[in-house]
């Protein structure tokens, strides 16, 4: 069968060396990325068209496709945790006082707040605005496993609540934590870093010469871990590529076709949050249009992975060398992004869920109560699902279940969940990035110089941009 394969292979791995010839022209990540997701379309589509959907010969070429796939997306994993420690503890050590930090804090939170309530309000007017019902709608054997193991996730969530959850959020076991050991591990490492920080700044004013020592080992780990990120970023195009390879040669048109209402409404609501972001944005003196030629890399890697938590050392990069946002805010809207006010999953998706839902158990879900309710559960929920791992589908839980909504509906939607979760996790990751540029933005703390710069590539350490 291998030999079969390999053909398909050389098709790929000649798209590859192409990619790295643009590369090493000097191409910008930009371009490099949507010349890699178009490949990987036309890849994609090309193993649909000779083989169909599910063939044995296309698993087979993608278990190798995903080598480069899933390697890329490990790679940015395996960052993930270093990179929160260092940087976050970087920022914190330069910051003057104390309050600093919690005016950081708290604009972070404040606008994913506001945000994923917005959200919501957008979710609740597209399932009005398309007719959307969870009635009559098809259960065949995978529903009806999606919807029962969803209903057993709820009976583990039955007993916690917000302060169990907030609890939750300290570390520890910071070892443990730093690999990832749970689903708050994120805001856990933020924490300890935040910790550390603070106690390297206490060092330095009670004994100079040692806290000097420390401060300049923070920065020099900074340094070198900001080094390894900028190699494994390097390697965005060739991961997109292989990523929406697999996406498009496993996608079922027949299921998309089936729900195609759901499929629209949801990316329709979800460019109506994009241009929300654009909104704030130009509301806060920041020019849209810039700003989304800049995180576009991002965005398409978040696409392509479905993964916030993955997306984190490209999203932290992206604001601090392009946006030109402070870097403890950067890394406080990324990290807390990741978990905490998802505008996609937490947001939008859980709230249109509910609309379709309420009608099958006799509740009017344009009622002023219900929406209002609705709109509140979900802002709430988005910080609390952070103490559960997260995700559309915790929210979805967490919303329904508060609601007294029927939970195993929601397994009608599964033969669709990668499709929109693509769409959701791109929303997301812009979302974390929209309130770094404008936290940063209203506490003074933009590198306009940065920000204005036309040059996309990322310049390497001690090399001007």
């Amino acid at each position: 069968m291998f030999l079969f394969v390999l053909p398909h292979l050389a098709v790929f791995l000649l798209a590859m060396l192409w990619l790295s010839k643009r590369q090493r022209r000097g191409a910008s990540l930009g371009r490099l990325v949507l010349a890699g997701l178009l490949l990987g379309v036309a890849f994609g589509l090309a193993l649909q068209w000779l083989y169909g959907f599910d063939h044995p010969l296309v698993n087979d070429t993608l278990n190798w496709v995903n080598v480069v796939g899933g390697g890329y997306v490990r790679l940015l994993q395996m960052i993930v945790m270093p990179l929160v420690l260092v940087s976050i503890l970087g920022a914190t050590v330069k910051l003057h006082d104390l309050s600093a930090l919690g005016k950081i804090g708290f604009s972070v939170l404040a606008v994913l707040m506001v945000t994923v309530a917005i959200s919501a309000a957008i979710g609740i007017a597209m399932a009005q605005l398309f007719g959307l019902s969870a009635e009559g709608l098809a259960q065949g054997a995978r529903e009806l496993a999606r919807g029962d193991a969803l209903v057993g996730r709820a009976d583990q969530l039955g007993e916690l609540n917000l302060a169990q959850m907030i609890v939750g959020f300290i570390p520890a076991n910071p070892f443990a934590e730093l690999t990832g050991a749970r689903p708050t591990s994120i805001i856990s490492v933020v924490i300890f870093s935040m910790l550390l920080g603070l106690a390297a700044m206490l060092l330095r004013r009670e004994e100079p010469e040692v806290g000097a020592k420390v401060v300049a080992g923070i920065e020099l780990a900074s340094r070198w871990v900001l080094r390894l990120t900028r190699m494994i970023i390097r390697l965005t195009p060739y991961g997109v590529m292989a990523l929406m390879t697999q996406v498009v040669a496993t996608s079922n048109l027949h299921d998309i076709l089936q729900l195609i209402n759901f499929v629209v409404a949801s990316y329709l609501g979800l460019g109506l949050i994009l241009l929300l972001h654009a909104l704030l944005l130009a509301l806060g003196g920041i020019s849209p249009l810039r700003f989304f030629r800049k995180v576009w890399p991002v965005l398409t890697f978040a696409f392509t992975s479905r993964s916030s938590a993955a997306s984190i050392p490209l999203n932290i990069d992206t604001q601090v060398s392009r946006l030109g946002v402070d870097p403890a805010i950067a890394n406080f809207s990324a990290s807390f992004g990741a978990t905490i006010g998802q505008n996609g999953c937490a947001g939008l998706y859980p709230a249109m869920l509910a609309v379709m839902i309420a009608p099958t158990v006799g509740v009017d879900p344009m009622t002023p109560g219900f929406i209002l309710g609705l709109i509140a559960v979900v802002a709430i929920s988005s910080f609390g699902i952070a103490g559960v791992g997260g995700g559309a589908t915790f929210a979805a839980i967490i919303v329904l279940s508060t609601l007294d909504l029927p939970i195993a509906l929601a397994g009608l939607l599964i033969s669709i969940e990668p499709l929109i979760d693509m769409g959701r996790t791109a929303i997301n990751v812009n979302g974390s990035m929209t309130t770094g540029a404008l936290s940063s933005r209203v506490l003074g703390q933009t590198d306009w110089q940065r920000f204005d710069a036309d040059d996309d590539v990322h310049p390497e350490p001690g090399r001007s941009a």
